[in-house]
């Protein structure tokens, strides 16, 4: 043993007095030039191989949008359509980055070629022509809010002729805005447009439902005491990821995206960047929207309030693949079931027991890239 350890240490530090000199591979040149040899054509290797994995790897997507809070903007703020998009994107290996323009240059930008499309696009026949779109991933659906006791039963935006309306900027409302009747004043961002309604400044605000859903979830004593919320969207839109049409890889990036959007409600992902605790989707292409928790420990309680993702009776392709038959045959087909632990049940008394308990997890309050908002009240 003694002698192994002096060996050991003549290779680290070299001959000292009263040790023998130990011959390593590097004293003798035949073999040093043979490992020379072995260790350049490995490093050509490496090399080789890394600039193969370099060039198959798809460049970022170049993406242009207007900044709309809460569904497009600036990273650090509220985008939550531009990180659904990112996210199912990431799952396909792709990458993309959206710049943020003036509302009166996006179509313009969308159209010229500069960019490869847009992450929250609506839908045109002009637009149509140039670009390849997805199946919609989100919608937007504008319902009216008051200070509690207010008529918020309008049908439509010309039943607010004559009144104030907070709305926030950057956001393509359409021709109906303009022949209303109403006085629309612009906020920066939905906490302004709170804002505005709180100090009666304006007489109602247009806030999206998703935003209405935070607000209640989040803020249930000021909304209850504070608010009068409608129940009819005055104005939809649905959102789609779209890619120009000269790309050759164009429908390739589209059928990827369109793929992960199921899978991604499956998984909670919907539900996380949203910062929703029940999402209405109809999963098993039924027609008819199936409520999926966040967890599959919602609780003892049925749900009171759910955030539908569309509003049309049904989006096939957001259908989930493989999905159990329902336990319970008898299920009312005009009645939304329960997505929980896989399976879907015809009602909330069928789910079993053990499902209905609460996650001792406490929520994670950066669930997304976004900011989360902050009403002041």
């Amino acid at each position: 043993m003694p002698k192994l350890r002096r060996a050991s240490a003549s290779l680290i530090v070299g001959a000292h007095e009263g040790l023998e000199p130990v011959t390593t591979c590097c004293d003798r040149g035949p073999v040093r030039d043979s490992i020379g040899r072995k260790a350049a054509a490995a490093i050509l290797l490496c090399a080789s191989v890394s600039a193969i994995v370099l060039a198959q790897a798809p460049q970022p997507l170049s993406l242009v949008s207007t900044a709309w809070t809460p569904f497009t903007n600036e990273p650090g703020q509220p985008r939550f359509a531009l990180d659904l998009v990112e996210a199912a994107l990431g799952r396909t290996m792709r990458t993309a980055k959206t710049a943020i323009v003036p509302p009166a240059q996006f179509t313009t930008a969308l159209l010229s070629g500069k960019f490869d499309g847009s992450a929250a696009a609506w839908k045109d026949a002009e637009r149509e022509r140039v670009l390849l779109y997805s199946q919609p991933y989100l919608e937007n659906r504008l319902v009216l809010v008051g200070r509690l006791g207010a008529d918020v039963s309008a049908k439509t935006l010309a039943d607010l002729k004559s009144r104030r309306v907070a709305i926030v900027e950057g956001y393509s409302y359409g021709d109906a805005v303009d022949k209303s009747g109403a006085t629309f004043v612009r906020a920066a961002s939905e906490e302004e447009s709170l804002a505005l309604l709180l100090k009666l400044a304006v007489d109602y605000t247009l806030m999206d439902d998703l935003v209405v859903d935070y607000i209640v979830r989040n803020y249930p004593k000021e909304s209850a005491s504070r608010l009068q919320i409608g129940s009819t969207p005055l104005v939809t839109r649905q959102l789609y990821l779209a890619i120009r049409r000269s790309r050759p890889d164009a429908q390739g990036i589209i059928d990827g995206f369109n793929a992960q959007l199921p899978r991604m409600i499956a998984d909670r992902t919907y539900h996380r960047l949203l910062h929703v605790e029940w999402i209405g989707a109809d999963v098993n292409g039924d027609g008819i929207p199936e409520y999926v928790p966040a967890s599959d420990r919602p609780g003892a309680a049925e749900p009171q309030r759910v955030y539908t993702l569309f509003s049309s009776p049904s989006n096939p392709g957001l259908k989930i693949d493989s999905l159990p038959k329902l336990e319970t045959p008898t299920k009312d087909s005009n009645k939304p079931g329960f997505y929980v632990g896989g399976n879907i049940y015809s009602d909330w008394a069928s789910v079993p027991e053990n499902y209905k308990t609460t996650n001792s997890r406490a929520p994670d309050p950066s669930r997304s890239t976004a900011s989360i908002f902050n009403f002041k009240w």
